[in-house]
């Protein structure tokens, strides 16, 4: 299979595979390449299929990573995803071999991964993952899990996730959204729900996490955009102005 990896050099003429020919996210999508480009300078590795379609995989050094894991000497995989008719062609596969080429090149004593109980929008399949070789190592309310693929069964400990993520919670009546520039889909609904929720009198604030530091120490687990409503977490998922009004509804 013909693969490109993206980097600082190409960045700019080449996609990236998210939100492709979306108008309304081209500024999301700017936010995110300067957004990989700071992180290419942390060891961040992006490989794409070469051609216009979403094949692609994200990871970097899990002590880099902008998750609230604690996973030293690790490979993290933010994203791999495989889309339409480019399914059950091998592709997850191939590029996930790339990163485990990297990881090994590196000394590391493994790889980890962020996935959910059930399958659910934005997060990976865990059966893939297992299916991969990957473990279940720890996990916390309401539904995700770390997976890990060891290289080393003699490594000092297991990859868990920080205690604060245990039970999530956010001091803010209303509706509370953190999230981070790694997703543009993320970045591009933020207004459209900030409207809906100002249209309906209920208290809207957003937190967008801009260091490394701030994801790793933020209180939700996929840092890419976490919903609370009155200090509870209600989901991770990046929805629609329709789904975010059916969402009020049920709240």
């Amino acid at each position: 299979m013909d693969y490109l990896q993206i980097t600082r050099t190409n960045i700019e003429q080449e996609h990236i595979c998210c939100a492709l020919g979306a108008k309304q996210y081209e500024q999301a999508v700017k936010q995110k390449k300067e957004w990989l480009m700071n992180r290419m300078d942390e060891g961040l590795v992006f490989y794409r299929l070469n051609d216009r379609a979403k094949v692609f995989i994200e990871y970097l050094p899990a002590h880099q990573a902008w998750v609230p894991i604690d996973a030293p000497n690790y490979m993290y995989i933010n994203c791999l995803w495989v889309s339409g008719k480019y399914k059950n062609q091998n592709h997850a596969r191939q590029l996930f071999e790339k990163c485990k080429e990297d990881a090994l090149a590196q000394g590391m004593d493994g790889i980890v991964h962020i996935v959910s109980q059930k399958k659910l929008p934005f997060l990976s399949d865990k059966r893939f993952f297992e299916h991969l070789g990957f473990k279940v190592v720890d996990q916390a309310a309401p539904y995700f899990q770390l997976v890990v693929y060891k290289f080393n069964e003699c490594a000092d400990h297991d990859p868990s996730f920080k205690l604060q993520v245990k039970n999530p919670l956010s001091n803010n009546n209303g509706i509370v959204i953190y999230f981070t520039a790694q997703c543009p889909f993320a970045v591009g609904v933020i207004d459209d729900l900030k409207n809906i929720a100002e249209k309906r009198g209920i208290p809207f604030r957003t937190y967008q996490l801009m260091t490394k530091d701030e994801a790793q120490n933020a209180p939700i687990i996929w840092t890419t955009f976490g919903l609370f409503y009155n200090g509870q977490f209600i989901t991770h998922e990046i929805m629609s102005a329709n789904k975010f009004e059916k969402l009020l509804n049920t709240l």
